[in-house]
């Protein structure tokens, strides 16, 4: 009885807390998209198997995703925080928007030029030795990936505010418009686009993505510009953060690029492999990450300007009770590994001993997965105090470590290898952070 007790308590707290119910339902609907999304992902396994056409096509977008991952998400996650500052003030807001908007538009566009000029020299020095048939496919889809820069960065910005302003359904369900175009052209446009057919639908999803994001916004009369104002102190704060951000993500992200370097020096397929191998992990951990750093950026945002030692004390509850779940949900993941990437993938092209490579692969990352999350939910909160300089320090030394131990797993395990690096990244960084996490406790 007083188990029984003890559980309906703790559900009717949970039920009654904003900030679990903000998750959950950002949970939700973060499982719908990546069902989509996994669905795509099925198809295009079924379509291209671990073929030449979806390597080139992963190199492709190496380039543009590097620079949304590093760069503009890097501005959304200083932005957030120093936003929830500035409200506090009596300054106008939308000031601080115009100058953040300006910021995003200046930087893809540098950013896209930069791109466009340096592809032959980054093939050439990340993927050699290839045909020029191969770099030719490459080249082909990037000039499509290309202006996807531009559309990520502004919805980025434009999902910030919405997280802000608590409108967490519609910052986290439009990705899914990028699943859907590129399911509707693989399923009837495949013929007449041929080798661009993945590439155009990502553009024509990244367009679709921006323009719901700005229709929600401005119905939410959540978009509000005016002068930009470059000297107000809010503005100065989230420049001064910006450097140490960027160079996390920079260093963090050169983590996957490593990979698929070396992923490259072996047989044609291998970096499809590994592109299959982190689809089921990738699908439970973007669930929970999304889910949680959607809600808990903005959270401790604004809870740490109002008592930083509540904040503290939420954040090692968070981290234990999501490990300790991870972990029941990941043990059945791994001992049914081959019999669900066999269900899920074996067709057509994709083929029995794809699936046995693919299942070896997927072990080693979901033991690393609780690791990645919890690290993720630190990053989060040390976001939110501004921590941002430490962070860069651990990932300079994450992306050295990653080179030294991918060279050596590599010549010891081959593909294998290239996994268990990246499993061991995740589980040393996430024990640092929370080690200098839990001293920013004492000192709170």
């Amino acid at each position: 009885m007083k188990i029984k007790k003890h559980i309906t308590t703790l559900f009717h707290s949970l039920r009654n807390n904003p900030m679990v119910m903000n998750i959950m339902a950002v949970a939700i609907v973060t499982l719908i998209v990546k069902g989509f999304g996994f669905y795509k992902e099925i198809v295009i396994a079924g379509n291209f198997g671990l073929s030449e056409l979806l390597d080139t096509f992963l190199i492709a977008s190496l380039v543009p995703g590097f620079i949304y991952q590093v760069f503009l998400n890097a501005f959304k996650s200083v932005f957030i925080p120093n936003y929830i500052i500035e409200q506090k003030t009596d300054r106008d807001i939308s000031s601080f928007q115009a100058t953040s908007f300006i910021v995003t538009i200046s930087t893809t566009i540098i950013f896209m030029i930069l791109a466009y000029l340096f592809t032959n020299t980054f093939l050439e020095i990340f993927f050699p030795n290839h045909t020029q048939s191969y770099y030719a496919l490459i080249k082909i889809q990037f000039f499509y990936l290309l202006p996807c820069i531009l559309f990520w960065g502004l919805s980025s910005l434009i999902s910030g505010l919405l997280n802000i302003h608590d409108e967490f359904k519609y910052s986290t369900i439009y990705p899914v418009f990028t699943s859907i175009a590129i399911l509707i052209l693989l399923l009837f446009f495949k013929d007449v686009l041929e080798e661009r057919v993945l590439a155009v639908g990502m553009l024509i999803g990244s367009i679709l993505e921006f323009t719901f994001l700005v229709i929600v916004a401005k119905s939410k009369k959540i978009i509000k510009i005016s002068k930009p104002d470059f000297k107000t102190e809010g503005t100065r704060l989230m420049f001064s953060q910006l450097p140490a951000k960027v160079s996390s993500g920079f260093l963090s992200g050169l983590i996957p690029i490593t990979d698929q370097y070396f992923a490259a020096q072996l047989v044609v397929g291998s970096i499809a492999a590994l592109n299959y191998a982190l689809k089921i992990p990738a699908f439970f951990t973007a669930i929970a990450v999304l889910a949680l750093a959607r809600v808990l950026l903005p959270h401790f945002s604004k809870l740490i300007t109002e008592n930083k030692l509540e904040a503290s004390m939420q954040l090692r509850r968070i981290l234990k009770f999501v490990f300790i779940s991870l972990v029941l949900v990941i043990i059945p993941i791994i001992l049914f590994s081959d019999t669900i990437v066999s269900f899920i993938f074996e067709r057509d092209q994709f083929t029995s001993e794809d699936s046995l490579l693919v299942s070896k692969l997927q072990i080693i990352l979901l033991i690393g997965a609780p690791f990645y999350i919890c690290d993720n939910i630190i990053i989060q909160y040390l976001t939110s105090l501004n921590k941002n300089t430490f962070m860069a320090y651990v990932s300079f030394g994450s992306m050295t470590l990653n080179i030294i131990l991918d060279y050596i797993f590599l010549k010891l395990y081959g593909i294998y290898g290239i996994v268990l690096c990246t499993t061991t990244i995740y589980i040393i960084r996430s024990l640092v952070l929370f080690s200098f996490a839990n001293k920013q406790n004492k000192v709170s």
